[in-house]
């Protein structure tokens, strides 16, 4: 349940941050951003222990781990950015399956074949680093 709730979270912070930066008032427009157009940067690294770049994963489901360094992981949101705090956001093919709190998850995969998870470190207020610190792994889904 508590699972649901933070995916739907992502999924309505994503929305509205998609909202946002697609919310010009047009050419001629003196209006100033809402978003700020530089971010800080993260010396944090991410490295995907598992599942590991070729794995071979039976069942409908994957247990994910993740070492973080040079950085922790932090529940507060805010929009004071520090670069060594933040979380992580989970995807699955290129789509948000979780935020995560913490350096391990298990992902529901819908079909077999291969995927491609990536692992993102965020900062508090959701958005990216510049670079993204971002880690990816491919793997397969056998039943």
């Amino acid at each position: 349940m508590r699972r649901r709730r933070i995916r739907a979270g992502a999924a309505v912070l994503l929305a509205a941050a998609v909202l946002v930066a697609c919310s010009g008032s047009g050419r001629g427009s003196s209006s100033s951003p809402t978003l700020p157009t530089t971010r800080p940067s993260s010396p944090a690294k991410l490295r995907i222990l598992s599942p590991s770049n070729g794995q071979t994963v039976h069942g409908s489901s994957v247990n994910v781990r993740i070492e973080l360094s040079g950085a922790r992981i932090v529940r507060a949101v805010t929009k004071d950015i520090t670069p060594t705090k933040g979380h992580l956001h989970v995807f699955l093919d290129d789509s948000l399956v979780s935020m995560n709190y913490g350096l391990s998850d298990r992902v529901h995969v819908k079909k077999p074949g291969t995927h491609v998870l990536r692992v993102e470190f965020v900062a508090s207020d959701h958005l990216p680093f510049d670079p993204r610190v971002v880690a990816n792994s491919a793997f397969e889904v056998k039943p």
